[in-house]
């Protein structure tokens, strides 16, 4: 099925993989949060107990360079997209008000991101993210 929009998560191929897990599940929480229409409706299973919705879509996952990465990021800046973020800094931090004071204190022109993900008009995310692998 071909949707109208994409989710595509692009991810620093240097990180460890539990890295990449951690980083990835991030973004697409942030993402989740800030455009609702990505959830499907809820689970219900044979003996009629409920579980969470989930993304109703395929989410895309690439792999990049830090320059790949920070290419992305203006990308989706530049069509008006609202990326979901995770610079290194963050992995120093246990909680959400120390990840965002610390994105915050990052050189806006210069962040030293492990991931980006994006959501959006299917055609305007594959412009963000053209010549971007999927991550092996």
């Amino acid at each position: 099925m071909i949707y109208d929009t994409k989710t595509a998560l692009v991810l620093r191929t240097d990180l460890a993989g539990w890295r990449l897990a951690n980083v990835a599940a991030f973004l697409a929480g942030g993402l989740a949060g800030t455009t609702p229409e990505m959830i499907g409706e809820p689970y219900c299973d044979s003996a009629g107990r409920f579980h969470s919705a989930l993304v109703r879509e395929p989410v895309f996952v690439y792999g990049g360079t830090l320059d790949e990465l920070r290419r992305t990021h203006q990308r989706a800046l530049a069509r008006s997209l609202r990326p979901a973020i995770y610079i290194e800094r963050m992995f120093e931090t246990s909680n959400d008000i120390d990840n965002r004071a610390a994105f915050a204190a990052a050189p806006a022109d210069a962040l030293d991101l492990v991931g980006v993900a994006v959501h959006g008009p299917r055609k305007t995310i594959d412009k963000v993210i053209q010549g971007l692998k999927f991550l092996a």
